[in-house]
This record gives C-alpha cells, sequence and structure tokens, in this order.
C-alpha cells in the first residue's frame, strides 16, 4: 500500500517526483484493476496540480456518489449511466484546492446502499469488500491510490476500511462537505476518508478541512472504554477475540481500560436510524422511485417501500430518540477518550452478493461521531479485522490520535 503521509514527506524533500508517483499508480491499476474493479472511470490524463500545493499532487479517488465536473457521475445506478454533472461537489474542489491529482471515480453500490458491486476485495478476490465505499476501500488497499473519498450512512466507511485492512475515518457529522452528493439520507450521509493507515486519513483530513487533525509520533496513551452494545453476540468470535486483544495490547502499553456499559437508550437509538434512514430515503429518491423503479434494485425498491409505510409521526419520534442519545453523549465519555468497539460483525463475507452488515456502525453515525477504523488484526484465514475507535462529537483529532496510537501498538505486538 502507498503511504500519503509518506508520499508528501518525500516530495518535499525532493526524494521523489510526483510524476514518478502517479506513474506507479497507474501501472499498479493497469495491473489489478481487471480483478479488483475498483473504478468506475479513470482519466489517465487528468490534469495535475502543481506539486508545491500541500498534498503535492497526490492522486486521489472519488466515490461515485459525488458529481465531477470532468468524469461520469453515476451514482452506481444504470438509471444515470453516463450522467455529467455541470459542477464538481464541494469535496472534489477541496481535494483539487489541497493539490491533489483527482484521477478517477471509484465504485459505489447502487445509491450508495446495499445491492453490491462488481468490487472485489484485494485481501482476498473471493471475499466481499464491503459497501457501500467498495471501490474506494478497494483501490487504497489494492496499491492502486494512497487517498480515497467515500460516505457513510450506516457503515460504508469504517466496515470496509475493515474487510479491507486499511484505515477507514468518518468524521464528526458536518466536518466535511455533502454538497454535490447523491443525497440518500440527509441527517445521516457523511463524507469519509481512506488512507493505508491512520496517520495518512489525518494528513488528508488535516489539509481538506485546514483543522490540526494530524497525528504525530509521540502520543500519550488515551483511556479507552471497551463497549460491547446490545449487538454484542452478532459479532463472531473472532471480532470478539479481536476486540479484546486490542484492548489487553493497550493496557499493557499503559492505556487505561475499562469496560462500558450503555443505556438502553441507545438501543432506541440503533433502532432509529433505519427509521430515519428509510423515510428520507423515500424521499430523497422519489423521482428516481417514481419515473425509473423498473431500474431499480430489488433491495432497494422493497427499503423505499418499507420508507414510503412509515408515517410522519415515527419519523419524528424516530428523530426524537436519536437527540435523546446526542444528548447524553456526555456521560457516556466522561471518564474515557475514546470507545473500543468491533467496526464488523467479522471478517468479509465470502462472495460478493452482500456487503456486509452495518449493525456496529449504525448508531455511531447517527450520532454523529467521529469513528476511525484500526487495521492490523486478523482471522485465522487471514482476512482482516478491524476495531473501531469512537471519539465523542468534534473531538476529532483525540479520535484520530488514539486509533493512530492503538494502529502502532497492535502493529508492534510480538
Amino acid at each position: 500500500m502507498l503511504s500519503a503521509a509518506k508520499l508528501v514527506a518525500d516530495i518535499r524533500a525532493g526524494k521523489t517526483r510526483i510524476g514518478e508517483v502517479l506513474a506507479q499508480v497507474f501501472d499498479t491499476i493497469d495491473a489489478e484493476e481487471e480483478l479488483i474493479g475498483a473504478f468506475e472511470a479513470i482519466d489517465h490524463g487528468a490534469a495535475r496540480p502543481p506539486a508545491s500545493g500541500a498534498l503535492c499532487g497526490l492522486p486521489v479517488g472519488i466515490k461515485d456518489i459525488f458529481d465531477t465536473a470532468d468524469m461520469p457521475s453515476t451514482y452506481g445506478s444504470p438509471i444515470y449511466a453516463g450522467h455529467m454533472a455541470r459542477t464538481d461537489a464541494a469535496i472534489v474542489s477541496l481535494c483539487r484546492r489541497a493539490g491533489a491529482t483527482v484521477i478517477g471515480k471509484t465504485v459505489t453500490t447502487e445509491f450508495a446502499f446495499m445491492q453490491a458491486g462488481r468490487t472485489r476485495n484485494p485481501r482476498n478476490p473471493a471475499h466481499s469488500p464491503g459497501g457501500s465505499s467498495s471501490g474506494s476501500a478497494a483501490a487504497v488497499a489494492a496499491g492502486m491510490l494512497p487517498l480515497a473519498v467515500g460516505t457513510q450512512t450506516g457503515g460504508s466507511v469504517v466496515r470496509p476500511a475493515s474487510f479491507c485492512g486499511i484505515a477507514g475515518y468518518k468524521p464528526t457529522f458536518g466536518l466535511l462537505p455533502t454538497v454535490g452528493m447523491k443525497t440518500f439520507s440527509w441527517t445521516l450521509d457523511t463524507v469519509g476518508l481512506f488512507g493505508a493507515g491512520v496517520v495518512d486519513a489525518a494528513l488528508f483530513a488535516a489539509l481538506l478541512t485546514g483543522r490540526d487533525l494530524t497525528v504525530g509520533e509521540e502520543l500519550p496513551p488515551p483511556r479507552i472504554g471497551v463497549v460491547e452494545t446490545h449487538l454484542w453476540n452478532e459479532a463472531s468470535g473472532e471480532m470478539r477475540a479481536a476486540v479484546g486483544e486490542a484492548a489487553r495490547l493497550a493496557a499493557d502499553a499503559g492505556a487505561r481500560v475499562e469496560t462500558l456499559q450503555l443505556a438502553g437508550t441507545y438501543a432506541d437509538a440503533f433502532a432509529a436510524h433505519q427509521v430515519i434512514q428509510d423515510f428520507e430515503a423515500n424521499l430523497a429518491l422519489s423521482y428516481e422511485r417514481d419515473n425509473h423503479s423498473d431500474e431499480l434494485s430489488a433491495i432497494l425498491r422493497e427499503m423505499l417501500d418499507a420508507g414510503d409505510a412509515i408515517t410522519p409521526e415515527a419519523y419524528d419520534a424516530a428523530q426524537a430518540t436519536a437527540r435523546s442519545g446526542r444528548h447524553g453523549l456526555g456521560k457516556v465519555f466522561a471518564d474515557v477518550d475514546v470507545i473500543l468497539t468491533p467496526s464488523a460483525p467479522g471478517a468479509a463475507p465470502e462472495g460478493l452478493g452482500s456487503t456486509g452488515s452495518s449493525i456496529f456502525n449504525r448508531l455511531w453515525t447517527l450520532m454523529g461521531t467521529p469513528a476511525v477504523n484500526v487495521p492490523g488484526l486478523a482471522s485465522d484465514k487471514g482476512l482482516p479485522l478491524g476495531v473501531q475507535i469512537v471519539g465523542p462529537v468534534r473531538a476529532d483529532r483525540t479520535t484520530l490520535a488514539a486509533a493512530a496510537w492503538l494502529e502502532r501498538v497492535i502493529a508492534a505486538r510480538s
């Protein structure tokens, strides 16, 4: 894989040139793309920004749920085959302003929902890469890109990052703009970032937002609360063991680790997520449902029908439950800096028919908290098992720092 942080440092120090990086990236794409299928469109002639830009011209992939003025924006649906937007989405403009070379659109599932795409997992092509940001995660994991942009409405950044063995960062809700993105659920849709490691995702976020989000070499051990949630039994034995190993390694390295129990409010909030998502998606995709229903997948039509049956009163009640949960987060993080919990129920499922389950991500998406997949652990079959670090709202640097610290601890284990 390609470390964005190392590449930026090497370019600035004159140890490599951006032209050499781009040549390497395109060579890897040429070698791997037929098998992996991470891209919806590739621009070999992408305009190269000056290497003096913050990102030094590094190549970036954009999930094909965002508009781009120079490449088609199909949103993973045949309804929009060949569709050309007039403008770039705000996040695409931010990438260009930061000095990135936008070289392609990465595969998304249909409207960033559950209908699996063609992308394969670089760790084992017989297994799912996750979704809906499948192409972005797979491209970074395969070394075809150092950085990529995705989105999360349920678990579409953290889960594919877990399955593919890379860092995936879902920021605090609203930190990165969704303007110019095909909306699915305006309460939940969150722009996220992928990098080979946490330090790379943190650098990307810092350069896009202008905020102090980079993490250094010297990081203090965090206070960690291990949260099993009411869904703990839905995690595989290997995932439960991975969370336990991460907690043990963290404690041995000097972190204060304790077990936390979430109030019943958060089980209610978990259930509220689907009500909010389905109600809003039915409205957001009303044109497509009314005019192109036969071009929607069966799984999406079923969800939209369910959303159509939700009453405004039920939706408002779900929003009230979500607000209650958000208001209670101060108590959850009163004595810990971050939470440690599974990134997914287990390793990437075999086959390409499913993108996996987002049950360990939905609550944190609804709460609007920053969440980071920490790579480094693996199943008995060698498939990645990511663990998730969650922090308080707007404590993104604390969350990224804790995740980077834990990643280093895991990497240093004997």
